[in-house]
């Protein structure tokens, strides 16, 4: 029951991850595009943690808290871009 129930949810945040990737692609503005790719690594991370219950090891809740790390660091330094047109002052 429960590999049934995580398999369906690996599948519906697969589907969100497709759709993420079509709005990073088709965005109609760089905002758009930015909360494409930060929504893709919350749904990067919530995939390998489902895959980590799955496995039944925690070495994937090391690796989805390294993702988690590397997508803030890339929001604000997207988000600095923005604001100030460079990144490093």
């Amino acid at each position: 029951m429960l590999a049934f129930t995580l398999l369906c949810v690996g599948i519906m945040i697969s589907i969100g991850l497709v759709l993420n990737l079509w709005r990073l692609l088709v965005g109609p503005d760089v905002v758009d595009r930015i909360l494409a790719l930060d929504t893709m690594f919350i749904n990067s991370i919530a995939l390998i943690m489902v895959y980590g219950i799955h496995k039944g090891t925690s070495l994937y809740f090391e690796a989805a808290l390294l993702i988690a790390m590397l997508g803030f660091v890339s929001s604000v330094a997207f988000g600095k871009y923005i604001l100030r047109g460079d990144i490093i002052e």
